[in-house]
Parts: C-alpha cells; structure tokens; sequence
C-alpha cells in the first residue's frame, strides 16, 4: 500500500530540505506546495512570481485534493504542504487518505527569516495557527497525537530524528535521507527562484542554529508573541521532546 505522506509546515522552517531528503529515497516520489496556485487564486495575495504560481498548478483545489490521492507513482509519496494554503473554505476530508505529519520551528525565527525575502508580514502568513487547527483536527481523527518534528532537532541530529520520524510514519529510514545532489530539481515549485537558493546550494541538512534568535522590530515582536502559544502547543509532541532540555 501507498505511503502517502503530508507533511504540514509553515514557511521560512527546513521544509524544502525535508523535500530533498525524501526525494532522495529510491522509492519516493515528492509533491511541492500543490495548493500554492489555489491559494493565490483564492486570496488574491501579492507573492513573488504570483503569475508563474498560477499558471503552473490548478487553482481549484478540488482538482489538487483529487490529484494527491489519485493512483501514486511511486511506494511513498511525500506531499510538502504550507498550511497557510489551506484556507477555510478548501476541503480537508482528502487528509484521511495520508499519513499527516507536523513539521514546526521557532515563530521568532521563522519571522526572522520571512521578512528577508517578503517585507510584509502577518500572523495568518507564518501558518502556526492554521498548523494547530489541522494538527487538532488529526488528532481527533485518530485518537492520539500525529508524528510531530522540530526542524531545529532535524538539524542536530538528522539520522537520530529522521529514524524516529520514519518509525513513527510506518516506513522504513533510508541513508540516503541524510545526503542529496545540490541543484534545482524537476519536482520544484516554479517559484524555487524565488525561495530556495540556500536549499539548492545544500547537499545535506545544514548545522544547527544559533541559541538566540536575531532581534525583531515591536511589530514583529507582537506577531510571534500571537503565534507562540499554537507553536507551543505542538511542540510539546516532538519526537525529540523527550530528550531536549526543558
């Protein structure tokens, strides 16, 4: 059977790494933001290379959610979501048919790391909030806690976390996870010159990050001040958390 992995993150996290290190897998097969173009349409928001986005993917997310659990090309199947994609109004009963995932990172640097490439932005634009409403969702739906993952543990301890992770997901860890080729792929979102230079320069998850997150305006304090308790609230489920100090 189709291991039909989605895992849910919100941006500026190591999201497009975790892409990379499935894709690596022999027998995976890898899905970039496919509500992007649905979103855009949708919202009407202003993002880098909007037109591009929406002409390369269908903007009725209908047609995605039928695509994401339609006949799978390969044995795993690992679908990157943004949660921030999937507004209100887009149906989730698709979610059923996978093995949802949670990946989370510090609001304060996930801020940090957003307004380098986009000046403007909102509580709504991080996706924490969104990311605790479907983490709920799936819990409920299964009767316990969905596998949830710490991008920050990722990069200190790939082959430790990424095991558990797969454990957790019911598939089995691959070597290969922890190395790929640098450069652009055919899977990537056509907005990859956009957003993902750093991860097309990588060949591998990259050191962990500095003890302290860079300093933010009061704007931007208040943003993650609001986001912090949905993040927290999640965070507590990390497959790490039993061994990060508290």
């Amino acid at each position: 059977m189709t291991a039909r992995i989605a895992m849910w993150s919100g941006p500026r996290n190591i999201s497009t790494a975790m892409m990379r290190s499935f894709e690596n897998r022999p027998d995976c097969a890898v899905v970039d933001e496919p509500f992007y173009a649905a979103y855009l349409a949708a919202t009407g928001l202003d993002h880098p290379m909007r037109e591009a986005v929406l002409t390369s993917q269908p903007t009725d997310w209908r047609a995605v959610a039928d695509a994401l659990v339609a006949e799978a090309p390969a044995p795993v199947v690992y679908q990157k979501h943004m949660t921030h994609h999937m507004l209100p109004g887009f149906g989730l009963d698709w979610m059923a048919q996978c093995r949802n995932a949670f990946l989370i990172r510090d609001p304060a640097r996930v801020v940090a790391s957003y307004v380098r490439t986009r000046a403007e932005v909102t509580l709504a634009d991080i996706g924490v909030v969104r990311q605790h409403e479907l983490f709920e969702r799936e819990a409920d739906r299964l009767g316990r806690a969905p596998p949830v993952v710490e991008g920050a543990d990722v990069l200190a301890d790939p082959r430790g976390v990424l095991s558990a992770f797969c454990e957790a997901l019911g598939i089995g860890f691959d070597e290969a996870m922890l190395e790929w080729p640098a450069g652009r792929r055919a899977s990537d979102g056509v907005w990859a010159r956009a957003w993902y230079a750093a991860v097309e320069r990588s060949t591998g998850f990259g050191p962990p990050e500095a003890d302290r997150p860079p300093p933010l305006s009061d704007d931007l304090r208040r943003i993650v001040e609001a986001a912090r308790p949905h993040y927290e609230a999640l965070a507590k489920w990390t497959i790490a958390a039993a061994s990060r100090p508290r």
